[in-house]
């Protein structure tokens, strides 16, 4: 299954030239997505498509949660400072 999913992800490699020129690094980003999960993980698909859209759709979400986490980590910490404006003269 390894292979399927290494020759989907070719092909969309070899179809990003058909692309404009914005976005073609989408397309390269795509098919490094899918080349990115072991084959242990692969061995419950039988289609190879399928196998590449799925580890795709992990990475998007794994980079969703790790963008929400940065934004979470530059937010300001809530409540902390609750009450220091009636304290300042």
């Amino acid at each position: 299954m390894r292979l399927g999913v290494a020759a989907v992800a070719d092909r969309w490699l070899r179809a990003r030239r058909a692309m404009r020129k914005e976005d073609q690094s989408y397309a390269e980003e795509l098919a490094a997505m899918a080349k990115r999960h072991t084959s242990e993980g692969f061995y419950a698909f039988d289609d190879p498509l399928e196998a590449a859209l799925f580890s795709v759709l992990v990475e998007l979400l794994k980079e969703r949660d790790r963008e929400e986490d940065q934004e979470r980590d530059r937010e300001p910490h809530q409540g902390l400072d609750r009450g220091r404006d009636d304290a300042d003269p």
